[in-house]
């Protein structure tokens, strides 16, 4: 049987190909989209990581996702949580998105260098109130010295620092209140505790206990980071549930096309097979192992290509966080196999249903 099927396959290379990619591409799609979000999520968390803070603190109208919300808390807050006992540092940040969706980080260059300081490449703090620090990779071909623009503003790059302490970006606190209407204004405050997680806990009874202080949210860096998730965030399981459900359309509708298509043109093939003896269960396994075969080499395909791709954007777009997600890889192969299996059910089924003296007279 097996000749038999790669004989068939080898037969019409043309369609047996072109079924092929089209599983490949079902299993990239998957992968893709999987890899951009899920790999924002993992960037995200690993740049917060970086900052060197173990709690945060913000208005309950702030989003998880730091940037997508106004700033609504004094600056001020940050003077009356750094004084309660057992926070080490309290540092105030501004969070903006640009146009491109960058996260503009306005801080406090003391109080967040506090946290956890940054790792100098070249140059050093703001000198001024127009000066900017980003981190290597959004300094590809630029230098100390350098201007560019931010919030349609020329800063002058102070100092680039190694990439994952928070944002790409980061200006004078003040400048960015002046650039955005919110002067005076923070969107969170990063903690950095004494020995934690032992008084993490007598520092959030003690901040939601301080006049003012109720209606924030207090939460530990673990807290904060394990809400960014898919499965905390609807509208991103959707977006991939949907992904998936298209890739699985597409790879049903061109197996189906495929091997319903080799159905009618082997007719009489089927026949001389039943003629000899051929069973039902025997042309269903017929069918089913081809498309098992053009599946495999698919999902191989598709494998490769999401990798090689990621490698490509990688080095080309190193702020893209597209990061292939190995049980997706797993996900998707099962999407992929069950998919191509399920569009050759019925032409499988109608193959071993033909009548051999039909099939025999078939032109």
């Amino acid at each position: 049987m097996n000749k038999l099927v790669i004989g068939n396959l080898v037969h019409r290379p043309l369609r047996s190909l072109i079924s092929a990619l089209a599983i490949a591409i079902e299993v990239i799609m998957i992968l893709s989209i999987t890899a951009i979000l899920l790999g924002k999520i993992s960037g995200f968390k690993a740049r917060q990581n970086g900052i060197g803070m173990d709690m945060i603190v913000r208005p309950a109208t702030t989003n998880n996702f730091l940037g997508m919300s106004s700033a609504a808390a004094s600056i001020k807050v940050a003077d009356v949580v750094a004084k309660i006992p057992h926070v080490a540092v309290a540092a105030p940040v501004n969070i903006q998105l640009n146009a491109s969706l960058d996260s503009i980080y306005g801080v406090d260059y003391k109080s967040f260098n506090d946290l956890q300081p940054f790792t100098f490449i070249s140059g050093g703090p703001f000198q001024g109130p127009d000066d900017v620090i980003v981190d290597d990779f959004s300094a590809t071909g630029k230098k100390v010295g350098d201007t560019i623009s931010i919030l349609n503003h020329t800063f002058r790059i102070s100092g680039i620092v190694e990439h994952g302490k928070g944002g790409r970006k980061f200006v004078p606190i003040d400048t960015m209140g002046n650039l955005t209407g919110t002067q005076g204004k923070a969107s969170l405050f990063y903690l950095r505790t004494d020995d934690p997680p032992k008084y993490q806990e007598d520092v959030r009874k003690a901040i939601l206990a301080t006049p003012g202080m109720s209606q924030y949210n207090v939460a530990t860096a673990e807290e904060y980071l394990s809400a960014i998730s898919p499965t905390r965030l609807p509208y991103m399981s959707t977006a991939i549930n949907v992904v998936v459900g298209i890739a699985l359309v597409i790879g049903f509708l061109v197996i189906f096309q495929s091997m319903y298509t080799a159905v009618m043109e082997r007719t009489r093939e089927i026949g001389i097979l039943k003629s000899l003896g051929a069973s039902r269960l025997y042309i269903i396994a017929l069918v089913l192992r081809e498309t098992g075969t053009i599946a495999a080499v698919g999902i191989a395909l598709g494998v490769v290509g999401s990798y090689a791709l990621s490698a490509g954007l990688e080095a080309r777009f190193p702020t893209l966080d597209f990061v292939i997600n190995l049980p997706w890889v797993w996900k998707a192969v099962v999407i992929a196999f069950t998919g191509a299996l399920l569009g050759a059910v019925y032409p499988a089924y109608k193959a071993a249903s033909k009548d051999p003296i039909d099939a025999l007279a078939y032109e």
